[in-house]
């Protein structure tokens, strides 16, 4: 059983396990092959996620993690990305919480930046 505050990562595409908190989805874009009513999905939350712009230029490359860390980081403090950051922070005060993505390379993608930030 998950602690109250526990922020964990997984892909989307895993089977929740029992009692591992609420399921929200950091990916600006929908996974593809998931149906909106996935039950691996209890939230969507776009906002919080990197812009199209930041997550083409970055496309998973280790050499440019750190820079993306930076920019990342530099946009969650936007209004819209601010506000998203505040409500995932709610989420989190209210129970385990386990961050989703369909990105593979979850060690090297944004919802490691967010456990962080969350932490």
């Amino acid at each position: 059983m998950a602690s109250k505050h526990e922020v964990r990562l997984a892909r989307v595409y895993e089977e929740p396990e029992p009692g591992e908190g609420h399921r929200v989805l950091v990916d600006r874009l929908w996974p593809r092959g998931l149906r909106k009513d996935d039950p691996r999905i209890g939230q969507w939350l776009p906002e919080v996620a990197p812009s199209t712009e930041l997550r083409r230029w970055y496309g998973h490359a280790p050499e440019r993690y750190d820079e993306f860390v930076e920019r990342y980081t530099a946009e969650l403090e936007t209004p819209a990305a601010a506000a998203a950051l505040d409500e995932l922070r709610g989420i989190v005060r209210a129970g385990p919480v386990v961050l989703v993505t369909a990105t593979k390379e979850i060690e090297l993608s944004h919802l490691s930046v967010l456990a962080g930030l969350l932490a």
